[in-house]
């Protein structure tokens, strides 16, 4: 059996848009165990509000550093992470940029790489997915960490992340490609976006853990 775990915010978590928690049928990590069928375990790591590796004053214990190595400690041995995180990181009280957010997606990837799972577990492979973008109207969302910047920054992202990929000998995906966030709140997604991402990892992942593709 092949192990993945999907390590993310509050998109990995299946946030509804329209209030609560898109049910495991609906939300992609469900959807994607489904797909993949028994041959797969695919284990659901995300939280809302987490980032990369910054600390918020507001949203405690949402450092993507910090958890990280407890999660692949918990849950070896593992095949496959993905990571999908650097949309918090785009909040105004933050103030980085993008390139500084792939740094950030990036030191998550080799401190997977290089974590110390023991004799007997084997180092799993790394998928890099640059989020969806933020929508337009956030700043009349109901979130009120974000300005229009962040708009912006969520488009420039996948450049910074799939260079990041490519020094680290990960594989990349842009899920921005396949899902979009919801026009209710600008930034989680509605359960057809949940469905077409479900979609891409499938494949992507059978790619990765079957064919051996783990540089693209």
């Amino acid at each position: 059996m092949k192990t993945i775990l999907c390590y993310g915010d509050s998109n990995t978590f299946g946030t509804n848009p329209h209030g609560g928690r898109w049910p495991e049928t609906i939300r992609w990590t469900g959807r994607l165990q489904h797909l993949l069928g028994t041959e797969y375990r695919v284990i659901e790591e995300g939280c809302g509000g987490r980032t990369t590796v910054w600390s918020d004053d507001l949203e405690r214990d949402r450092n993507g550093r910090k958890f990280l190595p407890v999660a692949l400690a918990s849950h070896k041995p593992l095949d496959l992470v993905i990571l999908m995180l650097g949309t918090n990181d785009m909040k105004t009280r933050f103030q980085v940029s993008p390139r500084e957010i792939a740094e950030g997606v990036r030191q998550l990837a080799e401190l997977v790489q290089h974590y110390p799972y023991g004799p007997y577990f084997p180092v799993p492979q790394v998928l890099l997915v640059s989020p969806v973008y933020i929508g337009a109207d956030i700043e009349n969302s109901p979130f009120p960490g974000f300005d229009h910047g962040a708009v912006a920054k969520s488009h420039d992202l996948a450049r910074w992340i799939a260079k990041a990929a490519g020094g680290q000998h990960c594989s990349f995906m842009d899920a921005a490609v396949f899902a979009r966030p919801s026009g209710t709140d600008n930034l989680h997604m509605e359960a057809d976006s949940h469905e077409a991402l479900a979609d891409a990892f499938a494949a992507r992942v059978r790619e990765i853990l079957e064919n051996g593709n783990d540089t693209h």
